[in-house]
C-alpha cells in the first residue's frame, strides 16, 4: 500500500472547462478585457476631443463604421452580462445583517435593479433621450 496521496493532475489552461460555474465566473472576468478596451476608448475620445473639432469628428466616424459598432455592441453585451451576475452574487459577496437576521437575497438584487434602472433614467433626462 503506497502513503502518497491521489493527486489528480489538473489542466493549467482548461481547468474552468469541466464546470458550468467555473465557466461562467470566467467569463465573468473575461469581461473585463473589454470594459478596460472600451475605456481606453473612451481616452482617445477625450484626447481626440482635446485636439479640435475634425479630430473628433473624424473620431466618431471611425467609431460608425461597421467594426466600431460591432465592437461597442459586444462591449455591451459583455458589460450587461457582467452587471447582472454581479448583482445576482451580491447577497453572498454583501450580506446585509439587521439585528439577528439577514436581508434576504432578493431584496439586495432587487435594490441593486431598481439603483440600476434610476440611474439610466436619470442619464437619459440629463442627455434629453427622454
Amino acid at each position: 500500500m503506497s502513503r502518497r496521496p491521489y493527486v489528480r493532475e489538473v489542466s493549467k489552461s482548461r481547468w474552468f472547462l469541466g464546470q458550468p460555474r467555473y465557466l461562467r465566473y470566467m467569463a465573468r472576468e473575461l469581461t473585463c478585457v473589454f470594459i478596460g478596451a472600451y475605456s481606453v476608448l473612451l481616452l482617445v475620445a477625450l484626447k481626440r476631443l482635446s485636439e479640435g473639432r475634425e479630430a473628433y469628428e473624424a473620431f466618431l466616424q471611425a467609431l460608425a463604421s461597421p467594426a466600431g459598432i460591432v465592437f461597442q455592441a459586444v462591449t455591451l453585451a459583455f458589460a450587461l452580462y457582467h452587471t447582472v451576475t454581479w448583482f445576482n452574487v451580491t447577497p453572498k459577496a454583501m450580506p446585509i445583517q439587521i439585528g439577528e437576521a439577514f436581508v434576504p437575497g432578493g431584496v439586495i438584487i432587487g435594490a441593486h435593479y431598481a439603483g440600476w434602472a434610476a440611474v439610466t433614467v436619470l442619464v437619459l433626462v440629463l442627455a434629453e433621450a427622454l
